[in-house]
Formats: C-alpha cells, structure tokens, sequence
C-alpha cells in the first residue's frame, strides 16, 4: 500500500510516493510560473497550480502501476490567499506569502484588535504576509472583487477543492492566517467581526489527517487514480516537514533548523504558548499540538546573494573552503543578513542587510565567513526568543545549507545546541504522504513511520562567538 504526498511550494509541485514502512519510492516535481506586476507583489494562477499537481499526478501513477494507492496528502507555501466566486472559480490570481502590499490593512487590523490580545488569540501580530491582511486589502483597492467572494482559501485547500469539490482546511495552516484561534482550533468569529469579515468566507476545519474528500471523477480521469480515493488535508509546509523528520509535540526537546533560502528554527510546545510581544510565530503542529517557529528570511539565500553578486565565477564549496580560511568572529568583519528584510525577532520588512568592521585587511574569506556568522547569528536571535518559552536540546539540521559541515559547526557553537543531520530529509511532500497514512488508517499516527535515523551531529566546540554575537547584535 502507498500513499501519495504533494507539496504546492512557490517554484512548483512536488509529488512523491510512499509505502506503509515510509520509505519513499517515487517522486515528480512539475513547475509553473511566479509574476511580480509591482515591487512588493508576488503572485500565481491557481489554475496553474491545478494543472501542475493534475499533471504531477497523472506522471506519478503511470509509473506505479501494480500498487495499491490509498490516499493523497497535502501540504503547501502557507499565508497565500485564493478568492473564489459562487462557483468555486478563482476571482484574480492567488497573492503569496512573501507580498508586501498589505502594510494599510496590517495597520487596520492593530486599530481594531489590540496587539496584544491579537497575539494572545492567534499567536501572532498581524503581520503582512498572512492570509487576512490580504483579504482586506482586496476589500480596499479590489472592492468589486471583494464583493463576489464567496470563498477565501489557503493554497493546498484550494487543490484538495479542485480534487475533491469539497472544502476544508486544517489547524496548521489556518494558524497562519491572523484570524484563528489557537485555543479553540477554530476560525475567530471576534477578530473577523472586529474587522467586518464575514467567518462564512472560510471553509470547515477538520484534523491534518482528517479526510477533505473523495477524488472525482473528473480529477480522476485527470490523474488515472482511482474515483473516490481519500484526499487528506495535510500541514502547512513546516508542520509538515517536520512531520516528515519524526518531530512531535511529544518530544519537546527535539527541534529543527533548516538553513534553506530562508533559515528557521522548529519547537514543538504542547499548549498554545505565544511570545507575548510576538517576536516568534506559533502555529498548530499536525499532530495535534503546537509549535514555534522562529524564521529569518535570508539564510543560504545571503551566501547565493554573495555569489551571485561578488562572486559569480566560485561555487558554493570553493566559497566555504574560504570560509574555512578565516577565524571564528571573521577577522572583526560583520554581516546582517537582512537582505529581504526580517521577521524573527523583529518582523520588519522594511530592515536591510549590511557589512561592517571592513578594513584593507579584510580578505574574501572573511567576508564570506561573515556571511555565514551572520545567518547563525540572527538564528540565535531567534532561539533566545524560543528558549523563553521552550526548551531544545538538540536540533536536526536540513535544508541546502545542512550539506556543509563548517556551516553546520559555525551553527551549533553560535547556537550552543547540538545538531544532527538526517539520514533522510524528504521535505513536507513526504510528511503529507505520512500524513495521508494516518488519515487512511494505515498507521496510527504518522510522525511514528519517519525515519529519525542522523549521520552525523554537531556539538558546541568554539566559546569564542560571544564578542562577535555581541557586535553583530550592537552594529548598525
């Protein structure tokens, strides 16, 4: 028996398919476009979501013919927001995490709720890239737009629609939409009146390994899956990555830190504990809890600016071997990697990058370490924000920058944490694929099939970062 996961990320799908053991077994990535018709403004067309994942899928199955294929799980980029009319069509195209435009109706939303009770309801403040915020700014410079929206969904709820006809959404993503109520696990009737939205625009919640629908047979003819195959509602993707790495919100003291384009730190909590200046975002966890996430928004991506920009003729290794080359703290040279401004801790998107302490001293390597200190410093902002409400012991590393063994040191001395590279690192597509297990009744509970197995780990060695932490945090 396998299951298949699908991941709709912001350059493309990705399928893969896996058996009852969780081993993965096949997997198909499809693309489709991202346009930007103003700075600030990210966007896509469902349509060309859907005919990806329908494409994705159909590639997927021709190749696994002769086995029993039990149930779709979803995961996706989380925060963007899909319009649709009272026929389920997409009204305008679907605007993204990362878009900017919405700073008026953040200010909107912190005039009518208090900051503080926002956070407290929601464990977040509003925070432009979220899912509300968009809403209202369609309400304001698209009102006639707004006015035939009947529905407002989440990028992977809007696919489960597309193969089911059914909607629903599930705690994990909806957490990242400024107007769910953590405590209750339900949209937040009060928020959405505080700010004239109408709760009926939001489709039903139901468990990250509850069943959106069955397949139809126009998605099947699609596909060549079966009618009627469960299409589970899945995570968002860092719940669902996480679920893919074994992480539960009943371990605690087991995190993650992905230095991907962007860089993150995971902890699972078991109550929806919030920073209260909301320094740190708290979401649902798939199973059920919670769980922080602190994210800085230029991690491997500052070391790919650097190349691209300062370096274009190296590549990503003969630029670690330089790194290697300079002492810890970067011969006084310092890096803020705030190249697209930051959220943890600051959640400010107007903040920029910088270089400081530079000298006729200051060789290539220098600059290049710096720019992996700095990436391990603004984490460590991140992780003193956590470890007042949490606790890690130790972290698993994943993403680009994981692959490199300075990094990951530099990483966990600067962190003080030890950190452990996983045998296998499969991404959200596989925890939505162990995910759709658990809603087909395959296994119990999904994080129990990943493979926790590390290859290496990562412990403190260097105390000389604390000079260098400190002038990083003291730069202008």
């Amino acid at each position: 028996m396998l299951a298949l996961g699908l991941d709709l990320g912001t350059t493309g799908v990705r399928v893969v398919a896996v058996d009852a053991q969780g081993t993965l077994l096949a997997e198909v990535t499809h693309s489709y476009p991202l346009y930007t018709p103003q700075p600030g403004w990210t966007e896509q067309r469902p349509e060309d979501w859907a005919a990806a994942s329908l494409a994705a899928l159909r590639e997927i199955a021709m190749g696994l013919e002769g086995h029993e294929i039990v149930a779709i799980g979803l995961s996706g980029q989380m925060h963007g927001m899909v319009a649709l009319d009272y026929r389920g069509q997409p009204i305008r195209p679907a605007i993204l995490w990362n878009d900017q435009r919405t700073g008026p109706a953040v200010a909107e939303i912190e005039t009518a709720i208090p900051r503080r009770e926002l956070i407290a309801r929601t464990g977040n403040p509003a925070i432009t890239g979220f899912h509300l915020p968009k809403l209202l700014w369609l309400r304001q410079a698209e009102p006639e737009a707004y006015s035939r929206t009947r529905h407002s969904l989440l990028p992977k709820d809007y696919l489960g629609y597309v193969l089911t006809g059914a909607m629903a959404a599930e705690p994990t993503d909806a957490s990242g939409a400024n107007c769910f109520n953590l405590a209750q696990k339900a949209w937040d009737k009060e928020v959405l009146s505080a700010v004239g939205v109408d709760p009926a625009l939001f489709p039903e919640i139901i468990p990250s390994h509850g069943v959106t629908g069955l397949l139809t047979a126009d998605a099947a003819a699609a596909t060549g899956l079966p009618q009627g195959l469960p299409v589970v509602a899945g995570a968002g993707d860092n719940a669902a990555a996480a679920t893919g790495l074994g992480l539960s919100s009943r371990q605690l003291a087991i995190g993650s830190v992905s230095l991907g384009t962007s860089g993150v730190i995971f902890a699972p909590l078991q109550q929806p504990t919030p920073d209260p200046e909301g320094r740190v975002h708290l979401f649902c966890h798939a199973d059920g809890g919670y769980h922080l996430l602190g994210v800085t928004l230029a991690a491997a991506g500052s070391l790919q600016w650097y190349r691209d920009t300062l370096a274009p003729g190296q590549s990503f290794d003969e630029l670690l071997g330089l790194a290697a080359q300079s002492p810890p703290g970067a011969n006084g040279v310092t890096f803020k990697p705030y190249l697209a401004g930051e959220r943890t801790p600051h959640l400010d998107p107007k903040l920029r990058g910088s270089f400081s302490g530079l000298s006729l001293a200051t060789t290539q390597a220098d600059l290049v370490r710096a720019v992996i200190e700095g990436v391990a410093f603004s984490l460590r902002d991140a992780l003193d924000v956590i470890s007042s409400l949490t606790t890690l012991s130790r972290a698993l590393a994943t993403g680009g920058g994981a692959k490199s063994d300075l990094w990951l040191q530099i990483v966990a001395d600067v962190l003080e944490l030890p950190l452990s590279r996983p045998a296998q690192n499969q991404g959200a597509a596989y925890g939505a694929a162990l995910l759709a297990l658990q809603g087909a009744g395959v296994v119990s509970e999904a994080t129990m099939v990943a493979n926790q197995a590390t290859v290496a780990t990562f412990r403190p060695q260097q105390s000389g970062y604390r000079e260098p932490l400190q002038r990083y945090r003291t730069a202008s």
